[in-house]
């Protein structure tokens, strides 16, 4: 009787272990490359980071280095660079649409060698 007790209670353990890393697994932090000069390029790309299954963004001007936190169930990597894509902002993966980057602040145009070097 022991033994059969024994062997229950291994096996819930193990069921509950497996469960436990699955739910943890789901959740990724990722660092990427986002073309950008200043504090309003920052506001742009965090809030259109604010989106159902990120759970946090946070853009270097400096670095250039964008530091996500998100739930790969949700939403995958590749959505989260068309998302920075789409508001102007190029990444190491995909490029801004130029009428998009175009329609940026004179500030935020990156790709501006003269904007790089007041910056």
């Amino acid at each position: 009787m022991k033994t059969k007790t024994f062997f229950i209670a291994i096996i819930c353990a193990l069921t509950l272990t497996s469960f436990t890393s699955k739910a943890q697994s789901k959740i990724v932090t990722a660092s990427i490359k986002v073309y950008g000069n200043c504090s309003m390029c920052k506001k742009r790309i965090e809030t259109a980071l604010d989106h159902k299954g990120i759970k946090k963004a946070e853009w270097s001007p400096k670095t250039k280095e964008l530091q996500v936190v998100y739930n790969s169930d949700k939403i995958s990597e590749t959505e989260i660079h068309n998302i920075i894509a789409k508001v102007g902002h190029d990444t190491d993966k995909v490029k801004a649409k130029d009428e998009t980057y175009a329609a940026l602040p004179f500030c935020c145009l990156y790709r501006d060698h003269e904007m790089k070097d007041h910056h």
